[in-house]
């Protein structure tokens, strides 16, 4: 035991001191290869006599040096691994380059008792002797033991891989873990054994995790499909351990795992699934080459959306939004990324409202954009029924102004990113976004009828020809509203965790998914198609809750475990929000040339009658009329079943 006091003691040395040290210990390194080259040479102990002092002095003189031009004497001694004994190598080869014409240059000069031998001899000898003795210290310092009992967590690594192996080796100098063993779906490998730890069958997870007292699991999978991974995390689950995982290849390539690259589950893990290929000449169709537009640029749809735009390289892509710093951080990481990849498009960063029709006029004007994806609304279901009015005038009437403007010049596509709280809406926001999808749908088909009128407040002219299309899908997973985020924080605090309801259910969808599919189905419009995202099987939230305290570590505190780690509290229904969440009004969506894409049949109004209500609906809410608001929208949209009366809240 009292190796650790005098470990923590030289660790706590100055850096320079530390290097000192090192270079004395080459010195003295050097010296020794020296004397054991000429003992070997000669066959007997040896004592430098004549020109031979010379020899051994040119061991450390030109060594050293060397090793500072390899930077061997940056290496953190307890953190090194192959890179460094590579790097060593390296630098004795360079030595050995400079000693033998050294010897050669001092037989010409007539010394005596100078082999060419030991010019070979001496850097082998010296070789072996730094790699031992940086070995031996990494080895000392690290307090380098399997099952060191200082360590705080007993870790398991699933995945005996090129990435399992560079993490043991991470961790080997790290106290906070102390490596149990490997698990490995290669049934090859179970019974095996990597630098002397054992490698287990899945199957025998639980027995380990029990008979070790393992705490810790890490997913060192960074090539296993999303189906895989969601099967290995869920045989997990019921395990006292908390789960972790390492980042993806593209993360892992530049170089070597540290423990800093552990995380926690992404939400992909949680609730993720395999995506489906993207179809390239649909990305590219509206975007190669075009002027595109994106309302909302710094929301969490509206990023995605211009992060996948940009590889499609876009002759100008227009980043609108209200939000100055939010436009701000996703103009500076589009303008890296277009750096990095040697993408040639032009990026423009606006300010403004969508409810400024003549800003988002004046802009499409100038710009011609070709293309138009609409991000930008209201979405928080409490906030926006707090706030009826600015949701109203936000989501209705700012896409409104929007489709007016790019009908106006000449836009080719529009594609409005909807929401299935717009199937049979309980809340103000749902509706909202079902009346805006309802405009374009009125528009398109207005359009359709080749019927030119003349352009109003209300109503655009329709010279031009502008596909108009909707993409509607439930919550993304990481967007700002996510509840898993949430989770998150309440874990952190040591919770309690808060649902809504014991049987609120939810769609779920990554954002990147989400946001591939909006441009491949805005790529298939003919013109007016809601398009509706397959979301694949809705998630109960409180077992999404209790998943993420299972996974990491903890237990429910509830009735049948009083003495567990994290309580999940049922807060009640908010005002406005629904059990669960639809996508289709009715049952038969059209399937398109996407497996993940579907067309849904929604009945709108004609844009005369339309056109008449919004005149309404915009006096109400522009006037704080409430009341009258509600009942507009309840007669408007089909299925709104919200009481017609404003709830007490915020200030409108």
């Amino acid at each position: 035991m009292a190796i650790l006091p005098i470990t923590h003691t030289i660790l706590g040395w100055p850096r320079s001191v530390k290097r000192l040290v090192v270079v004395a210990f080459d010195t003295v390194m050097a010296l020794a290869a020296m004397w054991l080259a000429f003992t070997l040479r000669f066959d007997m102990l040896h004592w430098p006599v004549g020109g031979q002092w010379l020899v051994y002095a040119l061991g450390p003189v030109l060594a050293v040096p060397v090793f500072v031009k390899f930077g061997l004497y940056r290496a953190i001694f307890r953190y090194t691994g192959l890179a460094a004994m590579a790097a060593t190598s390296k630098a004795v080869a360079l030595y050995t380059a400079m000693l033998v014409p050294a010897l050669l240059w001092l037989q010409s000069l007539g010394f005596a008792g100078i082999p060419r031998s030991v010019g070979i001899l001496q850097p082998l000898i010296f070789l072996l002797m730094v790699a031992a003795s940086r070995a031996l210290a990494r080895f000392w310092l690290a307090g380098l033991s399997q099952h060191n009992r200082h360590a705080r967590g007993r870790l398991v690594i699933y995945g005996a891989g090129s990435a399992g192996a560079q993490t043991a080796a991470a961790i080997s100098g790290d106290r906070r873990f102390a490596l149990v063993g490997f698990a490995d779906d290669d049934a090859g490998k179970a019974g095996g054994s990597i630098n002397g730890t054992p490698v287990y069958a899945p199957q025998q997870i639980p027995d380990v995790v029990h008979r070790m007292g393992v705490t810790d699991i890490l997913l060192a999978l960074p090539s296993v499909s999303r189906e895989r991974r969601n099967q290995i995390i869920e045989s997990l689950s019921p395990l006292p351990v908390h789960v972790r995982t390492l980042p993806g290849l593209a993360d892992l390539a530049s170089g070597q795992v540290t423990v800093q690259d552990f995380r926690e589950l992404d939400i992909e893990d949680l609730l993720g699934r395999e995506p489906v290929p993207p179809n390239p000449e649909l990305l590219s169709r509206n975007l190669t080459g075009k002027t595109v537009l994106v309302t909302g640029a710094a929301g969490s749809i509206g990023s995605e959306l211009c992060r996948q735009i940009l590889p499609e390289q876009p002759a100008r892509l227009i980043l609108f939004d209200h939000s100055e710093f939010g436009l701000y951080s996703i103009h500076q990481e589009l303008q890296a990324l277009a750096a990095q990849n040697g993408l040639p498009v032009h990026l423009v960063a606006l300010l403004g409202s969508v409810r400024d029709a003549a800003r988002i006029g004046d802009i499409c004007s100038h710009y011609r954009p070709a293309t138009v994806y609409h991000a930008a609304a209201y979405k928080h279901v409490p906030i926006v029924e707090f706030n009826p009015a600015e949701g109203i005038l936000n989501n209705v009437f700012g896409t409104l102004n929007v489709a007016q403007a790019a009908l106006n010049n000449g836009v080719s596509h529009f594609v409005l990113v909807s929401t299935d709280k717009a199937v049979r809406p309980t809340n103000v926001m749902g509706a909202s976004k079902r009346l805006a999808e309802m405009v374009l749908q009125a528009m398109a088909a207005r359009q359709a009828s080749a019927l030119p009128t003349q352009a109003t407040a209300e109503a655009p002219a329709t010279g031009n020809t502008t596909c108009f299309s909707m993409v509607r899908f439930g919550n993304v997973l990481g967007s700002s509203g996510s509840v898993v985020p949430l989770f998150r924080r309440q874990l952190a605090m040591g919770g309690p965790l808060t649902v809504t309801h014991a049987e609120v259910t939810r769609y779920f969808m990554t954002i990147p998914e989400a946001a591939q599919l909006v441009l491949q189905a805005g790529a298939m419009a003919r013109g007016g198609e809601v398009f509706v995202l397959d979301m694949g099987a809705p998630v109960r939230i409180v077992d999404l809750a209790r998943r993420m305290v299972a996974l990491s570590g903890l237990r429910v505190r509830d009735a049948e475990h009083p003495h567990g780690d994290i309580e999940i509290v049922i807060s009640g229904l908010r005002p406005g929000e629904k059990l669960y969440e639809e996508l289709l009004t009715g049952d038969n969506p059209l399937p398109t040339a996407h497996p993940r894409i579907m067309q849904a049949h929604e009945d709108f109004l004609a844009w005369d009658e339309l056109v008449l209500h919004l005149s309404h609906l915009r006096e109400a809410a522009g006037g704080n009329d409430m009341t009258g608001a509600r009942q507009l929208l309840s007669q408007l949209v089909p299925g709104c079943n919200f009481e017609p009366q404003p709830i007490p809240g915020i200030a409108q």
